[in-house]
């Protein structure tokens, strides 16, 4: 195994958004498609410095089984990925009871503005799917924005001094591009994406993995003077249509399909019935203008029927990951020597178990049904 490699597996914080810094439906439900592996959803924490097992440390891995947690995500090494690295992590976790079922790539930068050196970029990402699908690894996932615009998040107190985070794009939408990014129109963007997936989605079918393009969030309109291609419903339908095949899916967040003023349950049925889904995730939110204001909230207090949402995943029979994001702060966190929230007013263990236990019961109620 590299070296460099062998550093990122005992020594990186392995949060994916660390690594990364890097809907017009039928009334009917549709029929449901054959389930492959499981028959409904397997909730996941991701590892990260949040959780304190950002290293794959023995204490930190069983913080994440004390909450009935079995699966987890992680960010990925530097590509081009190696079949070595990834099944020693994967290894790793399975000796303390966890399966990896989702890793984050990134490094791509080209590819996304189209610039000199994207082949070359793109060549390592299909080694590293090659890699991931013959270690096993089902799901890789993946952001495909020139700017995220996370200048425009912001702290809102909520219940009882808890944290909440919130959005306006109001605050940011004049904001120049970076010199180091530039601006780029939305169907630059597009042309980009195009590229880069009629490059790798075949490679992704042949090593038996899907990806999963996580939507732009926040979704405004412009970020830094680039348009977003993941930024609307309509965005996400062109992306599956692109190049069809079960590889080529999205991150389905019923938090981002709120934000942009539409129904999750909606949304997720259409997808869900292509069979593009390849990862959820699982938070609610309090709209006040549909993709530039909102607050994320309390699991039980935004605008979403999280209960409906989870109904219709396992309607449909969704087997993959489920992952309860974006925690609240409380004062159980905040209290913690040398915490750092990664979103104003973003939360650490404590907040990701009140997470995971409201999702648990959302999940064996749909069960019952």
């Amino acid at each position: 195994m590299r070296m460099d490699l062998l550093y990122w597996v005992m020594k990186s914080d392995l949060s994916r958004r660390t690594i990364l810094q890097a809907a017009g439906v039928g009334a009917l439900a549709p029929p449901l498609h054959p389930a492959t592996v499981a028959v409904s959803p397997k909730i996941c924490l991701e590892l990260s410095g949040r959780l304190q097992a950002a290293n794959l440390d023995e204490a930190g891995m069983r913080r994440v089984k004390q909450l009935g947690v079995d699966d987890v995500a992680m960010g990925g090494p530097p590509m081009p990925w190696e079949e070595s690295a990834i099944r020693a992590v994967m290894e790793r976790l399975k000796a303390s009871g966890l399966t990896l079922g989702n890793m984050m790539i990134g490094g791509f930068r080209n590819a996304i503005y189209g610039a000199p050196g994207r082949d070359a970029e793109i060549e390592k990402v299909r080694q590293s799917i090659r890699a991931a699908g013959r270690a096993g690894l089902p799901v890789i996932e993946y952001n495909f924005y020139a700017h995220r615009l996370v200048e425009g998040y912001y702290e809102e107190t909520g219940r009882a001094g808890a944290g909440l985070t919130a959005f306006d794009y109001d605050r940011v939408k004049d904001l120049p591009p970076l010199p180091e990014e530039g601006a780029h129109t939305l169907e630059e963007m597009w042309s980009n994406a195009a590229y880069f997936l009629k490059a790798v989605v075949p490679v992704a079918a042949e090593a038996g993995v899907r990806l999963a393009l996580h939507p732009n969030d926040p979704p405004a309109p412009l970020s830094r003077g680039s348009g977003q291609i993941m930024g609307t419903v309509e965005g996400w339908k062109r992306l599956v249509d692109m190049v069809p095949s079960p590889s080529n899916g999205i991150t389905f967040d019923c938090g981002v399909t709120r934000e942009m003023g539409h129904d999750p349950v909606e949304v997720f049925r259409y997808f869900g019935s292509r069979d593009c889904i390849n990862h959820v995730h699982f938070r609610n939110v309090r709209v006040r203008k549909p993709y530039e204001k909102y607050t994320e909230v309390f699991l039980d207090e935004g605008q979403i029927d999280m209960f409906a949402v989870m109904r219709e995943l396992v309607r449909q029979r969704y087997p993959r990951l489920i992952y309860p994001e974006h925690p609240r702060a409380l004062d159980a966190d905040r209290e913690q020597a040398g915490f750092h929230p990664y979103y104003p007013g973003g939360g650490g263990y404590a907040g990701y178990a009140y997470n995971v236990g409201y999702t648990r019961a959302m999940l064996q109620a749909a069960m019952s049904l």
